[in-house]
């Protein structure tokens, strides 16, 4: 082993080492089993987490070599176990990373300048590492297994806890909406479809790219500055009626008719299909709301929390029977906490899924009914809302018998940890690795990396 893995040091060093010591393009900083951690492959990390916002706990030429020397413990582990992560998989982060990254840097040229690679080049770096990160995830999971936990354990866990370690939980908040969404006039539904049908002739006629158009015009924010594209993307992914056109399309560049959803009326440019995926370019318009409708809505959701106040009905039956949000009338109105999955928020949390909801129920005592207010909703519309405080929870030290999931999956989270931290203790031990000397002195977070001879 050791005889094949340093005739592999051996190579990649030569192929670096001719260039000089100004002149050198890469280097091989680490040798982990069979495989080779570059200096390339370091700084296009320390890249990716500088535009993402991401910190290191410890200087990043330290940090970011072990972990990727532990990323390649873990998929070596995997190609032993035959742990896989389908091109589904792969493909669907990788629009998602392509577009934000264009997005954030403001086009496509500035994000090859940025990293110094072809735009092909950079695909296939997030590709690479969305696949790895995507298998270590699998094999962890793996390794980890299915921790049961009782009650008991969590119970033994924090009873030994000194005080200042059990976890505070911010306060919570179950919130009940009933939204009405204001009448758009048909002469304003007409505007907008002659608006896209104006860019269609334009198109076509060969006077403006349809791109343009959607940097100029569309009201999709998201796809907007990439020229309303939308990158591959599968039929799940999108609404069922932007998808069924989208897909029918058949020639590149051709331009759908127009087509309503729930988010506003749009027209598609097919760009390329790849089976089950296709790329397109759109281009969204929403109606505008009259200052008119949003009072008249506003005035009816006055009268609905005045008859609520008045015990005619109740919040539960004026959102199951009067509601336009169908993602909560199902439910009594009850707002649920994405994240989580519960109806709890914090008030944090709220504020991301809507700040005008998170700011007007500040003010409300538990069981009071809101004054009708406007906001937008998930969808980017303009609606007028009331809301009603449910329940408060008190910011706490958590307890068992108040806070039993949160803390299970402390402990399910601290023991698969642990397991982890063991299996790659135990996998190091058993595995060649070999540091270059200039990146030896680093504060290791395992430091069975370097053994002494």
């Amino acid at each position: 082993m050791c005889a094949k893995v340093c005739a592999l040091w051996a190579l990649l060093l030569a192929s670096v080492a001719g260039y000089g010591q100004n002149n050198v393009i890469d280097e091989v900083v680490w040798v982990v089993g069979d495989e080779a951690i570059l200096k390339s492959d370091v700084e296009a990390e320390r890249l990716d987490a500088q535009m993402n916002g991401r910190r290191f706990d410890g200087d990043p030429y330290c940090v970011i070599p072990e972990q990727l020397a532990i990323q390649k413990l873990f998929l070596h582990q995997a190609e032993l176990d035959s742990v896989e992560v389908t091109e589904q998989e792969v493909l669907t982060e990788l629009e998602w990373r392509i577009n934000d990254l264009i997005d954030q840097i403001g086009s496509k040229e500035k994000m090859e300048e940025y990293y110094n690679k072809t735009s092909t080049q950079i695909r296939e770096m997030i590709r690479e590492n969305i696949r790895n990160v995507k298998t270590v995830r699998k094999m962890q999971q793996e390794i980890i297994g299915d921790i049961k936990i009782v009650p008991a354990d969590v119970r033994r866990y924090f009873k030994n806890l000194p005080q200042d370690s059990i976890p505070f939980v911010p306060t919570q908040v179950e919130v009940q909406i009933i939204t009405l969404e204001p009448k758009i006039p048909q002469e304003e539904i007409e505007r907008v479809k002659k608006a896209l049908r104006d860019y269609t002739d334009q198109v076509n006629k060969g006077e403006i790219a349809f791109s343009t158009l959607a940097r100029l015009y569309s009201e999709d924010e998201g796809t907007r500055r990439r020229g309303g594209e939308t990158g591959f993307t599968g039929r799940g992914e999108w609404v069922p009626q932007f998808a069924n056109v989208a897909f029918n399309i058949q020639e590149p560049n051709k331009i759908s008719k127009i087509v309503e959803t729930e988010f506003g009326f749009h027209i598609i440019q097919l760009i390329e299909k790849r089976g089950d995926r296709a790329n397109v370019r759109h281009i969204l318009l929403k109606p505008r709301v009259e200052e008119k409708d949003l009072e008249a809505s506003l005035l009816r959701l006055d009268s609905i929390a005045k008859d609520i106040r008045n015990a005619k009905f109740s919040f539960d039956e004026g959102a199951s029977f009067l509601s336009h949000d169908k993602d909560t009338r199902n439910n009594h109105g009850l707002m649920a906490n994405p994240r989580s999955g519960t109806a709890r928020f914090e008030m944090q949390e709220l504020a991301q899924v809507s700040q005008e909801v998170a700011k007007t129920v500040e003010g409300l005592n538990v069981g009071e009914v809101s004054e009708p207010f406007t906001m937008i909703n998930n969808k980017g519309k303009e609606v007028c809302a009331i809301v009603k405080l449910k329940a408060r929870i008190d910011g706490h030290k958590a307890t068992i018998t108040e806070d039993y999931q949160r803390l299970k999956s402390i402990v399910q989270a601290k023991l698969g940890e642990e397991k982890l931290e063991k299996w790659i203790k135990d996998k190091q031990k058993s595995t060649y690795v070999r540091i270059n000397e200039d990146w030896v002195k680093c504060d290791f977070k395992y430091p069975g990396w370097v053994r002494k001879e």
